[in-house]
């Protein structure tokens, strides 16, 4: 490959650490029984997501983190997806230095996008990618701290959801 796709830097086709693998459960105070108590891990967030109708909580494992997924709405993707898979492996996320460069990269690579373009997520900008085009996987990008799409998204700085709990 000589390092330019389309007119883009060879540098945009990196895709960075993981940030996070989520895990959908049907009842969050259960899952954190588990995965808090029984295994120890530490909490370090616990928020409401009330656009995607979910209420996620972090997990920190070294320097990756586990989000566990509850719907708080029965008509939600999440809850369709628990629905008919029940609880379990939900989505990869990769933490990526420009979101916006990312999906064009992608787009024109022939990845089919669920995002167009970087929404707000609880921790930055996020833009998820079709599992059809990632061998039945949902993959998550998240832009890393300070890249093009926080200024975009947050022109008066990021304010995380409010933590409950």
């Amino acid at each position: 490959m000589d390092g330019t796709i389309a007119g883009l830097p060879g540098a945009v086709r990196h895709i960075g650490r993981v940030h996070h693998i989520a895990v959908v459960v049907r009842d969050l105070e259960a899952a954190l029984a588990l995965y808090r108590d029984a295994l120890g891990l530490e909490v370090s967030t616990v928020l409401p997501i009330p656009q995607d109708r979910v209420t996620i909580a972090f997990l920190p494992v070294g320097d990756v983190k586990i989000e566990l997924v509850a719907p708080t709405d029965d008509t939600t993707g999440v809850a369709k997806f628990l629905a008919s898979r029940g609880e379990g492996f939900h989505h990869v996320c990769f933490e990526v230095d420009d979101v916006s460069a990312e999906l064009t990269r992608l787009v024109i690579d022939g990845i089919e996008v669920i995002d167009t373009a970087p929404r707000p997520g609880a921790e930055g900008p996020v833009a998820f990618l079709h599992p059809r085009s990632c061998h039945g996987v949902l993959v998550e990008l998240i832009e890393a701290p300070g890249g093009p799409a926080w200024q975009r998204l947050y022109p008066d700085g990021f304010v995380a959801p409010d933590a409950v709990g």
